[in-house]
């Protein structure tokens, strides 16, 4: 064991670095590590393969291209990302030859996936990196509390009690986990933590998938899915030439319409065009909208999507969670003209963050301002952008460009509505506000102590909720029943069981158990 603190030798550097060119593998890898008798260490905390030839350049990956892919496989999973992932490789182990067509190249590989960081796990008793319990039970109530009781609760309770199974099942596909982060509000029960984040997670699942031989291609665009009583062939773009494959099943997991602007200007109206796009550019909802016009049936409302408060700096795409703001429950929220409009502190973040997208998507010009002080700074996990700071709340205003009376009297008077108790920032602590409206019920201390930290908050759009209907084999269904070979996983049905609002690491647990279904579900239809 190397003690602590020591540097690395030039041995263990090369043993360790997770990307090596094929050469390097060949050259210098390969012979030091049959003298050592060791194996490959991924510094994401992905366990060390078994020794074999090539380790390395396997651990790369080969994209495939047209001349090489299968174009009559078993099962064709369309997406990239954790459901697609999970289908894939339960697919490939239920013994059926599988093809995934990732939209993305290759760097930006995962979809949303990339950017999650936990699932939300039920479990009986201690779990890995879980504590104490979290059953049945109080997780679905956790789930109708945000979504207002717009859930299937077959599907949603199928969701929940399969998920203790999805930890240990996750492991042995590579993902490791790690104890929940500071500042994530007293999540150490409900949710598990990736090791590395939702990146290490996705590159597990494709060394995974790549060892077990499911082929990948990358670049690649889903043209249309012929479908009559079932899905005959899907024409699609590969290495830039276009395709016609003929799968025996196919799991459609490639998320929902989020990146397609107009559509969303569609749905939401003018003031969509505001948004910010925290996920991936890729789910511009192609597949979606080929199977809804072929009659596919929906599920789910087209204006509702988990969109979450980000920071009004995050580039249009892909800013990740990075650019979340996590600040509110802490804040005084408000508005261009500087006023409040809503509780901030009305349930511990995991269960309200979601709404906050849609909260400031309903405020003049789609932004809101969140207003802390020094006292609350460390409370919370920062953005990836600095807070903007005064020494005077005038002053933050100003800086703000906020009318600077309003932004004041908005101050004092929340201020004054704050009476003395007991302040506990990671549980609700009953710390409300007097005769003030909107209230503020829990974490409610006086905006005093400078210097003053202001963020500009926008609606950050995840993923929507529009979607296939499936039953609870995942199966979509059409005008007429189930469609003979096709499955649907993740996003793209997400809204069979999220009417609205969202629970913190719901998707990937959503995501985990249809898509280990749905690539069951083919490879047994298909033997």
């Amino acid at each position: 064991m190397r003690p602590s603190g020591t540097a690395l030798t030039p041995r263990d550097r090369l043993l360790r670095e997770p990307c090596l060119p094929p050469k390097i593998c060949h050259l210098i890898l390969t012979p030091l590590m049959r003298r050592n008798s060791v194996s490959p260490a991924c510094v994401c905390g992905v366990e060390p393969r078994v020794w074999q030839p090539c380790a390395w350049s396997c651990r790369r990956g080969h994209a495939m291209t047209l001349s090489t892919i299968t174009r009559s496989p078993d099962v064709l999973v369309v997406g990239g990302g954790n459901a697609a992932l999970c289908a894939a490789i339960s697919a490939r182990e239920a013994g059926a030859s599988v093809l995934l067509l990732e939209r993305a190249p290759k760097p930006y590989r995962g979809g949303n996936s990339r950017h999650t960081r936990n699932f939300r796990c039920m479990h009986a008793g201690p779990l890995g990196q879980l504590t104490d319990a979290y059953g049945e039970d109080e997780y679905l109530n956790d789930l109708l509390q945000v979504t207002g009781g717009r859930t299937d609760e077959t599907l949603a309770r199928m969701v929940i009690r399969r998920s203790e199974d999805c930890y240990p099942w996750m492991e042995t596909h590579g993902v490791r986990f790690q104890p929940s982060l500071s500042g994530t509000l007293s999540l150490s029960r409900t949710n598990a933590f990736f090791l590395g984040g939702g990146k290490a997670l996705v590159n597990a699942y494709y060394r995974t998938a790549e060892r077990i031989g499911v082929e990948a291609a990358y670049d690649s665009e889903v043209k249309h899915l012929a479908l009559a009583d079932r899905i005959s062939e899907v024409h699609a773009t590969i290495d830039g030439q276009d395709v016609v494959l003929e799968p025996g099943a196919v799991v459609v997991a490639s998320g929902g319409f989020e990146a397609d602007i107009d559509w969303l200007a569609r749905a939401w109206g003018e003031a969509a065009r505001n948004f910010l796009i925290r996920g991936t550019p890729y789910n511009r909802g192609e597949v979606l909208r080929d199977l809804l016009d072929q009659g596919i049936e929906s599920v789910g409302d087209p204006t509702q999507c988990h969109a979450v408060a980000i920071d009004g700096r995050a580039p249009r795409f892909d800013g990740g969670i990075v650019t979340r703001l996590d600040c509110v429950p802490f804040s005084v929220v408000v508005n261009k003209a500087g006023k409040r409009f809503y509780d901030e502190g009305e349930d511990v973040w995991p269960k309200r963050y979601a709404i906050w997208g849609r909260l400031v998507a309903a405020q003049p010009d789609q932004v809101g301002y969140a207003i802390i002080d020094a006292k609350s700074r460390e409370l919370f996990m920062p953005s990836v952008f600095p807070p903007v700071e005064a020494g005077t709340i005038d002053g933050l205003a100003r800086k703000l460009r906020l009318p600077e009376d309003a932004v004041r009297q908005t101050v004092d008077r929340f201020n004054a509505a704050c009476v003395d108790g007991s302040f506990h920032p990671t549980e609700l602590d009953g710390l409300a506000t007097k005769g003030l409206d909107p209230p503020k019920t829990n974490w409610a201390r006086p905006i005093t102590e400078p210097p003053f930290l202001g963020y500009e908050l926008r609606p950050g759009v995840t993923f929507t909720y529009l979607g296939l209907k499936v039953d609870g084999t995942a199966q979509v269904q059409g005008p007429n029943g189930p469609v003979g070979n096709l499955w649907a996983a993740g996003e793209i049905m997400a809204g069979s069981i999220l009417g609205q609002g969202y629970l913190a690491g719901f998707g990937m647990a959503i995501g985990t158990v249809f898509g280990r279904l749905a690539g069951e579900s083919a490879a047994a239809h298909v033997r």
